[in-house]
């Protein structure tokens, strides 16, 4: 029997999440204090200008010191650089904030925060706590604060094995309206199955220029995308009618890494099975696994892994940039609906 997928969270007719308490019915939130917009940030929303999300496991579990923060700052020089405003996402000291400082995002590449998935932030809100939001809390933030284009590395999915484990990315892409531009999902995982579990739950796979998923640190073998878009305004186009149709899901934006940057297919794939191994024989399990996998898989490429990941993560932001510039030249979308 195959994993089971639901959606996160209910939906109201408005597309905005609906949370309960028991059978008596939704209950409002207080939450204006817990999220907290930088004014760079919301000025640029308010004025109708491109901004792009970074989330922030890349600096705290992502990439070893000091490439991690390198490479947050490097994202952000890139966002910029294409012509949109960056919006790192993380919860400080209790409160979710979408657009930090540079000394912000050192302190989360000091070993201080913790892994912030959609589960966890209630928790760290609540005790004054400090997380890096995973994919899945980005793109909740990301909708929460208005924004529409986010940019990863590669999202989480369905794992290897018969167990049933799964990303909590799926079923955010499944109820947030926010493209992820990535480069596929992390190759670690059971790719085709992820897939699959993309398009059971409706999500759009638009390959960026590419006709394959990519697999992370390589362009992809021969998992079809469900549609081609070679340059950032068709794909914008298809993001604004896709929102402005009704649909209440994400994208996924599926972006190569650039071809000087790949890496070698089958070093990556004897990596992969290396460091399963490894995983399992170490008995590392739930959330530590992928970050175990990464640094396997990076001292065994003898950092070529690395490499790639720091080329594709900042090309993502480029290209997310590029097409939230040109979705927003286009008609403002009608907030009742999205």
């Amino acid at each position: 029997m195959g994993p089971s997928i639901l959606p996160a969270y209910p939906l109201r007719p408005d597309g905005r999440a609906a949370f309960y308490t028991g059978h008596t019915g939704t209950v409002e939130r207080k939450s204006a204090e817990r999220l907290r917009v930088s004014d760079e940030v919301s000025a640029a929303l308010a004025d109708g200008r491109a901004v792009v999300a970074l989330e922030s496991t890349i600096v705290s579990h992502g990439l070893p010191s000091p490439q991690n923060v390198e490479t947050a700052l490097a994202c952000a020089a890139d966002v910029r650089a294409a012509g949109a405003v960056p919006a790192t996402v993380a919860v400080i000291d209790g409160s979710l904030r979408v657009g930090l400082s540079v000394d912000e995002i050192e302190r989360l590449g000091s070993g201080e925060a913790e892994k912030a998935s959609l589960r966890d932030l209630g928790y760290l809100l609540a005790e004054g706590r400090t997380g890096s939001t995973t994919v899945a809390a980005t793109l909740f933030a990301s909708h929460r604060a208005g924004i529409r284009l986010f940019a990863t590395g590669g999202i989480g999915g369905v794992h290897r094995g018969e167990g049933r484990d799964i990303s909590a990315d799926l079923t955010a892409l499944a109820t947030l309206p926010v493209a992820v531009v990535c480069a596929g999902a992390k190759a670690v995982l059971d790719l085709p199955r992820t897939v699959e579990a993309l398009e059971t739950l409706g999500v759009p796979v638009v390959g960026q220029g590419t006709d394959v998923m990519p697999e992370f640190w390589t362009r992809g073998g021969d998992l079809p995308v469900s549609v081609r878009s070679d340059h950032p305004a068709t794909t914008a186009g298809i993001l604004h009618a896709h929102w402005g149709c009704g649909l209440l899901s994400g994208v996924v934006v599926a972006n190569p890494i650039p071809v000087a940057d790949e890496a070698d297919p089958q070093a990556i794939a004897e990596a992969i099975v290396g460091g399963l191994a490894a995983a399992d024989a170490a008995g590392v399990r739930g959330r530590d696994v992928t970050p175990f996998l990464l640094a396997h898989i990076g001292e065994t490429t003898r950092g070529a892994s690395l490499e790639a990941n720091v080329a594709l993560v900042e090309h993502n932001a480029t290209v997310a940039a590029e097409i939230a510039t040109a979705l927003a030249a286009l008609p403002a979308l009608d907030a009742g609906r999205d």
